[in-house]
């Protein structure tokens, strides 16, 4: 771990909220890290307990040898790539507070973009009481946004991982997210056998282990492993939801999966091979294919 050298050019001054700032933010930048300056108002607002605001508003404020050290601290795990997401176990999805740990991946935009046409499926049709799977919930981002801006559907929400499901719990409640079931379970498993769904969504782990060895150490080192890698071809669970779309969808339900830039061919391939029909693909912001829709027809 690099150390921090929080010495004043003038040993004898106190260090002030200002001061901080403009001195961590010049030694992250020059380290390589992006966003510098967001990154160290965030780390310095949790030591204080302060928002963004009360940070400007108290520019003048000196820092105490306990605060220091706590943010010295806060900033040295900065500086060795772990995400500040984790480092301050907050994060925001579609305008919601999620705490996040390093049990769950962090929720990225190109997932609100996966749930943004979710809604607009729900939205084109009689939603109420639509029965959605969210598999692999990590967080639970994709069932509380559902929740929040769908509140007339039910959403049975999987994972293999306790420690992903207890996360989930946490956020379900914060956010005070109703009609959600948690369940331990595993897609190439047959659970709940019998229960059928009118839509499937998922953001699998899709990167395949070859280029999971290439991913920049916040992710490699940071996230889990399970939820970011199939470690296989990086098709392993685009197979396997799409097999079971196409038996546990309802007829004319759909299928939605967040999926790698460079994937978008031979997923659509293995989505026609298990029986699924009308399938498009929407790009993310940047312009690359992300996610597959696809339809159980009769």
């Amino acid at each position: 771990m690099q150390t921090v050298p929080l010495t004043p050019s003038q040993s004898t001054k106190a260090w002030t909220v200002l001061s901080l700032i403009e001195w961590s933010a010049q030694h992250l930048g020059s380290k390589g890290f992006d966003e510098a300056r967001l990154h160290v108002e965030l780390l310095l607002a949790k030591v204080l307990g302060y928002s963004r605001i009360q940070i400007y508003t108290n520019f003048d404020k000196p820092l105490d040898q306990s605060e220091l050290a706590e943010f010295k601290t806060l900033l040295q795990r900065r500086m060795s790539h772990e995400p500040l997401q984790y480092i301050i176990g907050e994060t925001e999805f579609m305008g919601l507070p999620l705490f996040v740990n390093p049990s769950v991946l962090i929720p990225r935009p190109e997932t609100e973009q996966l749930v943004e046409k979710v809604l607009e499926a729900i939205r084109s049709v009689d939603s109420d009481g639509l029965e959605i799977l969210d598999i692999g919930t990590g967080s639970g981002n994709i069932p509380v946004a559902l929740s929040k801006f769908a509140p007339n559907v039910f959403v049975t929400s999987i994972d293999v991982s306790d420690e992903a499901l207890q996360t989930a719990a946490v956020n379900v409640t914060r956010n005070k997210a109703d009609r959600i079931t948690l369940m331990k379970a595993d897609v190439f498993s047959d659970f709940l056998p019998g229960k059928q769904f009118d839509l499937i969504v998922s953001n699998p782990p899709y990167i395949s282990v070859e280029e999971f060895s290439l991913l920049q150490p916040e992710i490699k080192d940071f996230e889990p492993r399970i939820a970011t890698t199939d470690d296989a071809d990086g098709y392993r669970f685009v197979r396997r939801i799409s097999q079971f779309s196409s038996r546990r969808l309802n007829y004319g339900g759909l299928m939605l999966m967040e999926i790698a830039y460079n994937q978008a061919r031979e997923a659509q391939k293995i989505v026609a091979q298990a029986g699924l029909h009308g399938i498009q693909i929407f790009q993310d912001h940047s312009g690359n294919p992300r996610i597959l829709m696809a339809r159980r027809d009769r």
